[in-house]
C-alpha cells in the first residue's frame, strides 16, 4: 500500500508535495500551465502513454475497457502456471498478474515442454493462440465501442472526442526548430493512430509502404519540411508531425514471412474481422508473444527500446508520463539512465499509484530535483488535466509575442497598470 496521500503535487525544484488541491483549480492553474507550458518545449520531449490513457477516454464516452483479467485453461499444469506468474509479478513488486503475465509464463511453459519432447506442447500452444484471440477481440471491441459512442455525437461522444484531440495538440503543438514529439505508448490499441487521424497530425514510425506497411530497422532521421513561397533551398518543417513508438506492440502487427507487417485493419470494426490475417493470431506482435522463435523474440523490440533509450537519453530532454503505472523494468531501466544525465527532467501524470510503484520508483531514484509530480484523480482526471492544467493546444507565437511587448512597456502579462486598463486579451487599448 502506497504511503503517499491521495494528491501528491511537486512541479519543479521548489514546491513540496501538498495533499488535496483547491477548490478552485485556476489557483494552480496560475502555478502548473505556465511551468508545463515551458516544459512541452524543452528541446528534446518525449511522451509515454500507458493504459490509463485508454480507460480514460474509454471512461469519458461510456465505453468498457479491453478486459486484462487472467484467463482460465482448465488442463493440465495450470495451477503451476499460474503460480510462476503470481512469483514473478511478485518479484517485480507489481501487484496482481494479468493476462499479459500468463503469456509471459505459456511462453515459458511451451519452452520448456518442446526441450523436454512432451506433447502437452502443442496443447499449450493451442491455449496460447486462444487467449491471443480473446484479448485481441476484447481490444478492438473496446476501439469499437469507443468510436461508435464517438460518433453518436452525444456529450459523452463529444466530450471523448475532444479530450482525445486536445490532448495529443497539447503534446504535439511544438516550435517549428524544436525537436519532433516522440510519442512512446505501452498500449495494443490504436487509440492514438485515430486521435491523429481525427485531428491531422502526420504520424512517422518505422513502417514503409503502402498497401502493406512493413518494419525496416534501417533508422533515418526521417521528417517531413515544405518549401515557402518565393523561398529556395531552404525548406522549412512541416508543423503537426510526430514519431510513434509502440513499445508492446500492436494488434494490427503481425509475423508474416520473416517479416513485421501492419495490416489494414480499421478502427472501431468488428471484433470478429476479416481484416485480420487468415492463419491465427499467433502471429500477433503483441507483447510478450511476438512469434514462437528467438529471433522474433527480440525483433522488432529490440530496435523499438533501442529509440526509446536514444530519445530518452540526452541532454536537455524532457519526458512526460501519463496513465503509466512504472510496471515494466525494461522502460523503467531506460528512464533511470535518463536521471542520470543532470540536465534531463521527468513529470509523472497519474490517476492514482495504487500498488505504490511510482512512489517506490521515484525514492529508488532519489533525484527529487529532476522529477516532478501530479497524481491522484484531480490532476490526473483528463478532463480536469485538459481543460486546466495542459498548455494551449496551438503554437501560440501570438500570446508570446504579446507577453513580450508587455514586457517592454514595463508591465507583466495579466496584471493592469495604473490608469486600469488591462493587459488580457479583449482589454482595453493603451
Amino acid at each position: 500500500m502506497s504511503t503517499w496521500k491521495p494528491h501528491v503535487y511537486r512541479v519543479g525544484k521548489t514546491l513540496q508535495e501538498s495533499e488535496m488541491p483547491p477548490d478552485d483549480p485556476e489557483a494552480k492553474r496560475r502555478e502548473i500551465e505556465p511551468w508545463l507550458t515551458a516544459v512541452f518545449q524543452s528541446e528534446h520531449f518525449s511522451l509515454l502513454t500507458g493504459t490509463g490513457l485508454t480507460t480514460a477516454v474509454a471512461n469519458a464516452v461510456g465505453a468498457t475497457p479491453a478486459s486484462m483479467d487472467l484467463a482460465a485453461f482448465r488442463c493440465d499444469l495450470e495451477a503451476e502456471l499460474n503460480e510462476y506468474a503470481n512469483n514473478t509479478v511478485a518479484k517485480m513488486a507489481r501487484g496482481k498478474p494479468n493476462v499479459e503475465d500468463q503469456i509471459r509464463a505459456i511462453n515459458a511453459l511451451i519452452a520448456g515442454l518442446t526441450i523436454l519432447k512432451d506433447r502437452r506442447a502443442e496443447e499449450w500452444e493451442a491455449n496460447l493462440g486462444t487467449v491471443l484471440d480473446n484479448l485481441m477481440k476484447s481490444i478492438l471491441g473496446a476501439e469499437k465501442a469507443i468510436k461508435e459512442a464517438m460518433e453518436q455525437g452525444d456529450e459523452k461522444g463529444n466530450l471523448g472526442r475532444n479530450l482525445l484531440e486536445s490532448f495529443l495538440l497539447s503534446f504535439a503543438s511544438r516550435a517549428a526548430s524544436r525537436d519532433r514529439l516522440n510519442l512512446f505508448t505501452t498500449n495494443y490499441d490504436r487509440l492514438i493512430e485515430h486521435g491523429c487521424d481525427l485531428v491531422g497530425l502526420h504520424v512517422i514510425d518505422r513502417f514503409v509502404g503502402g498497401l502493406s506497411p512493413i518494419y525496416r530497422s534501417s533508422r533515418l532521421d526521417i521528417d517531413m519540411h515544405y518549401n515557402p513561397p518565393g523561398i529556395r533551398g531552404e525548406p522549412r518543417f512541416l508543423e503537426g508531425v510526430i514519431k510513434l513508438f509502440k513499445l508492446h506492440g500492436s494488434v494490427d502487427w503481425h509475423f508474416q514471412n520473416g517479416s513485421v507487417r501492419r495490416y489494414a485493419i480499421p478502427f472501431g470494426v468488428a471484433a470478429d474481422t476479416s481484416c485480420l490475417p487468415a492463419k491465427n493470431n499467433s502471429q500477433a506482435i503483441i507483447y510478450p508473444n511476438p512469434a514462437k522463435d528467438m529471433e522474433t523474440s527480440e525483433y522488432p523490440y529490440a530496435d523499438i527500446f533501442r529509440d526509446f533509450a536514444a530519445a530518452v537519453c540526452r541532454p536537455n530532454s524532457v519526458l512526460v508520463t501519463y496513465g503509466y503505472g512504472f510496471g515494466d523494468d525494461h522502460i523503467n531501466r531506460g528512464i533511470r539512465d535518463m536521471l542520470t544525465i543532470p540536465s534531463t527532467h521527468l513529470v509523472i501524470i497519474s490517476y492514482d499509484d495504487p500498488a505504490g510503484r511510482i512512489e517506490r520508483f521515484c525514492q529508488t531514484i532519489a533525484r527529487d530535483a529532476q522529477i516532478s509530480l501530479l497524481i491522484g484523480n484531480h490532476f490526473g482526471s483528463l478532463p480536469m488535466l485538459v481543460e486546466h492544467y495542459l498548455p494551449k493546444p496551438a503554437i501560440d507565437l501570438i500570446t508570446y509575442r504579446k507577453a513580450e511587448l508587455l514586457e517592454r512597456r514595463g508591465l507583466k502579462y495579466g496584471e493592469s497598470n495604473a490608469t486600469g486598463n488591462e493587459n488580457v486579451t479583449g482589454a482595453k487599448a493603451q
